[in-house]
Parts: C-alpha cells; structure tokens; sequence
C-alpha cells in the first residue's frame, strides 16, 4: 500500500503554532530549517543527472578553527563535489562558483540547482558544492552519525561560524591545488545557505569577491523581525487567492479539535483525510495540514516542481480551488482534504497518509541542534488575522526542550552578536559590498530579508511573485517575464563583480 506523510516535517514556523499547552514546549523539538534548492523538471533519470552535475571529492578538515586544545586538530572527511566541465582555467584565472551548503546532504543541493550549471558556460566558471559539516557524509568522529550525534560535546563542533571557516580552508586549499590562486571566487547560497553565503562574503573578504544570497532570512532573529511576519505572509499568500478559501482554513482547526475529542471522533478524522491504519491526534493532523499550507506558500512557484513533493504550477491557487469546489458543499474535511492532496498526493499514488512520518532521507537531523543553540528564529507568532489560530512566540518553550535534550540554553542574541543585522543598513553602507539579496515576497521568509539596497553594491532584487529562491531553480520554457528578468540582472551584477576583479587584477600587476 502506498504511503505518504509530511516527507520531512522541518515543522521551523509550525514550532508552538497549534498546541497552546503549556506541556507542549516542554516535550516538542525545535523544527527544522526548510531546505532550498528546486529540482528541474528536465525529462531525465535522476542517475544520469548524477552523473552528469559533478565528481565527488573529499578534503581532510580540522574539527575545530578557533581553539587549540589537542581535540581541536582532530579531522574529518568534508564531502564537495566539483564540475569542471566549463571552467576556463587557471592560466586564464576563470572564475570558480561555489555553493555554501545546507543543512542536508550536498548531494541533493547539487542536483537540484540549475542556475549555477546554467550561467557557467557563459562565465567558463568552475562549480564546486561544499557539503556542510555533520550533514550528508561530511561527519567528523570517524564518519559516525551516531557517535557525532551522540552529545553536546561532539554536536558542540557543529555551528555556522565552524562551517564557515571550513569552506574557506577548502577554497584556498582548493586554488592553491589548482595553481588557481587568482581565480575569483563567487559564492551561492539559498536559504539557510543564502545566509552563509552573505555572511561568508561579510567575514571572508579575501577569499570571495562577491555573494548571491538567496532567500536568506538574515534578519529573522530576536528584536529585527516580528515574530508574526512568517504567518501574516503564509495568510497573505492564501487571502490573496480567495476570501473564502482563507476563511474555511481559518475555521477549521477548532472543527479538528472537537472532532477528535469526540467518540469516535478520531475515525471519522481518519476515514475523511485517509489516514493509515496507524495511532494518531487531532494534533497530529492539523500538523500534517499545517506543513502543507505552509511549504505550498514557500514554494508556490509560476512552474511545476517537484521538490518537498510533486506540485503543479501556483499550487496555493490549486489548494483554494480544491477548497471553493462546488462539489464538496459544506463538508469542511473534504475541502482540507482536496487542499491537502495538492501538496501530499498531486501525482495521485497514494492511498493513504501518515501524518506522524518524521524520515529524514536527506540526512537534515543536524538542524535540530542548531536550532537548539544559535539558530533561534522567531517564527510561530500569530494574529488574530491569521490563517492560524492565534498564538504568541515562546522562546522559554525553546529553552525548555534543549536543556532537556541536549543540557545547553540557547543563545539568541549570538548570531546578530557574530554577524550583525541590527541597523543593516547604517552599517554594511560603510563596510560590505558586493552581495545580491534575492528575495520573493510570496515567501514566507522574505519578511526576515533584506529587502531594499544597503548601497550601490549590496542590491535587494525583490519579486512580488517570487517564492523560494525560485531564481536558483533550472529555467524551464513556462518562466515568466519576471523570473527571467532577475535572472538577467543577477548575471548582469555577478558578471561587472568578476569584470572589475580582473580589472583591479591587471593593476596590481602593472605595480
């Protein structure tokens, strides 16, 4: 029997959102981050496209760049995978792209990015992925997930700032191979690596000349963005398509609860949204409709995907549509349930669904400890406007599970400590250049953007239809005017970066 459930369940802005008891904070992990990078639709398998992105390589790391007890100079095999397919050369010093990983495994990242291999030709570039520590294969103490997973003492070593210094021992070690130590170097990210790919160009300067950081919720952090902006935008996103679709969702999660508190209330939940024949909550379904409504508003892209699941094009349009339909009268489950198949069961395989389904196949578990000590990200604040019932931000919730799981109290004020965001603008206008902050205002995330230029080479592109890093996806035939156009002017800054790189090149060698 065909299965399907919430395939990853990052569940970041669906922490807090539904259980207003207090128990609640004290048992529930914090969510995952939602992953980026959109596969193509491109009618080939997915091994030959393997085998066709890159080679995979490994480079021996350090575990620890900022102490130096004995246990720092401990190392691991870090995982990158490399094209050289287009690249021009050392002796031409072609440039090299690299992608900052994410929280998952690199591989995924890297079948799933079309733009990169797409403007490498016309650039001669180099691509390189560099998978993230303690995701994929990347995992120190021997390459065990279990005993780097096993404590805070070895999950101690896992942390943005490490990561950061791993992908610049990496690019330099990598050039010096290459005999390509003048190629520039342009950094890539989206979402959470959108945020390492700024904040890489930020503390690394002399490693990459410029950072196209998409999607990147850099400001999404304790006093900068409001804790109701992921949520207001997810409403938006749903009222903008119809009133009454917003309103029946709205409506319903009261509707859940006191059926499942209903005898035989949990049957009927059951046999309305085709559970499988295994335990679970009222709680537990309006989890699986939540994650639903809001990776759809993420990814609710102008084309087809197929990434968290099989989706057609403006599938936010297709949930209302499913949930005004005529044919379902005023039956409340049946709406949800046409909504939901939109997002769990577009291709129309599945015969049933688990909304308790927490697998990982893209190894993303690290997160959870990251978001147990620098990644607090307030997402989960509701009002009374919102599509969700209405809820406040619980940070001591947060506190409350990571010092159970793990001994450790966040620390929420570390990441604008390290990497700033407060008064962006006041203070990257005299500091930073050359990033490229992309952001869709359809997305969720964006409201934790930067949305507007800091100065003449920190740009904000900013779409109205955008989604998620919808601008990283492979180009397909159905794009939009819009989306080709912040494509265009990506290429169009990337390429004056590298265009002035070699210019103040060939002036240093003059001298």
């Amino acid at each position: 029997m065909a299965e399907s459930g919430s395939p990853f369940l990052f569940w970041f802005s669906f922490f807090c959102l539904l259980h207003s008891l207090p128990v609640y904070y004290s048992i529930s992990p914090p969510p995952r981050f939602p992953s980026s990078l959109i596969p193509p639709e491109e009618k080939v398998s997915l091994a030959a496209r393997q085998n066709q992105l890159y080679r995979t390589k490994y480079f021996t790391q350090i575990l620890d760049h900022f102490n130096y007890y004995p246990k720092s100079y401990d190392t691991f095999q870090q995982r990158y995978l490399i094209n050289d397919t287009f690249w021009g050369g050392a002796k031409s010093n072609a440039p090299i792209f690299v992608y900052t990983g994410n929280e998952g495994n690199i591989e995924w990242f890297a079948q799933n990015t079309g733009f990169l291999y797409e403007i490498a030709p016309h650039f001669k570039a180099l691509i390189i992925f560099i998978e993230h520590r303690f995701y994929g294969k990347s995992l120190p103490f021997g390459g065990k997930k279990d005993v780097a997973y096993s404590n805070a003492t070895t999950l101690g070593y896992l942390s943005s700032t490490q990561a950061l210094a791993d992908y610049a021992s990496l690019i330099i070690d990598l050039k010096k191979n290459l005999t390509a130590t003048d190629s520039p170097v342009v950094v890539f990210g989206g979402s959470y690596g959108g945020m390492l790919a700024a904040w890489f160009r930020l503390k690394y300067p002399h490693v990459t000349i410029g950072a196209l950081a998409s999607s990147s919720p850099i400001l999404n952090f304790e006093n900068i963005t409001s804790p109701y902006s992921f949520n207001n935008i997810v409403t938006k996103d749903f009222r903008s398509e119809s009133e009454s679709c917003y309103k029946v969702i709205k409506g319903s999660w009261q509707q859940i609860e006191d059926t499942a508190n209903q005898p035989g209330g949990i049957e009927l939940l059951r046999k309305s949204f085709r559970i499988c024949k295994n335990h679970f909550t009222g709680y537990d379904l309006e989890g699986w409709l939540g994650t639903a409504y809001i990776y759809t508003a993420m990814t609710d892209y102008p084309t087809p995907s197929n990434f968290l699941s099989p989706m057609p094009a403006y599938p936010v349009k297709q949930m209302c549509k499913a949930i005004d339909d005529p044919a379902t009268g005023n039956d409340t489950f049946a709406k949800l349930f046409g909504a939901a198949t939109v997002y769990y069961n577009y291709t129309g395989t599945a015969t049933c669904f688990d909304p308790n389904d927490n697998s990982d196949p893209h190894d993303l578990g690290g997160w959870q400890w990251q978001a147990c000590t620098e990644m607090i990200m307030p997402t989960s604040g509701n009002n009374e406007e919102s599509i969700f019932p209405p809820s406040e931000w619980q940070y001591q919730g947060r506190v409350s599970y990571c010092e159970g799981a793990y001994g450790v109290e966040p620390r929420p004020n570390w990441i604008t400590t390290e990497f700033g965001g407060h008064d962006i603008k006041r203070v990257l206008r005299r500091y930073g250049s050359n990033i490229i902050f992309f952001n869709g205002l359809r997305d969720p995330w964006s409201g934790g953007g930067v949305l507007s230029n800091i100065s003449e080479s920190i740009v904000a592109i900013v779409a109205k239809e955008g989604a998620h890093h919808v601008d990283l996806r492979f180009k397909t035939s159905e794009d939009p005017e819009w989306l080709k156009d912040v494509r265009k002017q990506e290429i169009g800054i990337i390429a004056k970066w590298i265009s002035e790189y070699y210019h103040d090149l060939a002036l240093d060698l003059l001298s």
